[in-house]
């Protein structure tokens, strides 16, 4: 007798292929490997470098803090200004025109009690500027918080 080859008795179990390795990967995921392996070490650099140029300006905000005369805080404001900036350019400001710099380097407009005590600066006495302390105070960090440096250079980054 001959076997029906549509019998059941001919059916085998299915066989399922091994589960595919992970291990070699494809060269897809090794060139995206080395996509964000390139992208995290150039963002760590550059954020690196930014914390490196803005030493100047957690310095000047340590300083500030520990700043209660009006005078100092002006002269870590100047200071502060000629590190950002070029020194031809900043340290001739007086008066007025140091307040009209200010204003445009640090995009923020100044109060009169401000502007009295930086035209004044150090040689007013003690006790005509000591009601404007905190608000001087409040521009200063504000303005080494929010400063722009000095102009581009070459590359197109920032003097500071």
């Amino acid at each position: 007798m001959e076997a029906d080859p549509a019998s059941l008795d001919n059916l085998r179990d299915i066989t399922v292929p091994p589960p595919v390795s992970w291990w070699p990967l494809a060269p897809g995921w090794w060139v995206i490997m080395a996509v964000i392996l390139v992208a995290t070490v150039s963002f760590g650099y550059r954020a690196w470098r930014r914390w490196k140029a803005n030493a100047y300006r957690r310095d000047a905000l340590a300083e500030l803090d520990q700043a209660t005369e009006v005078a100092s805080m002006v002269e870590i404001l100047k200071r502060t200004a000629l590190v950002a900036y070029p020194r031809a350019e900043v340290a001739a400001l007086t008066g007025s025109p140091w307040c009209a710099w200010l204003e445009k380097t640090g995009r923020e407009r100044m109060s009169d009690g401000v502007r009295a005590a930086l035209t004044k600066g150090v040689f007013a006495r003690s006790s005509e500027l000591e009601s404007s302390s905190p608000e001087v105070s409040a521009f200063v960090s504000a303005w080494i918080t929010r400063h722009q440096c000095g102009t581009p250079t070459v590359g197109g980054e920032r003097s500071c």
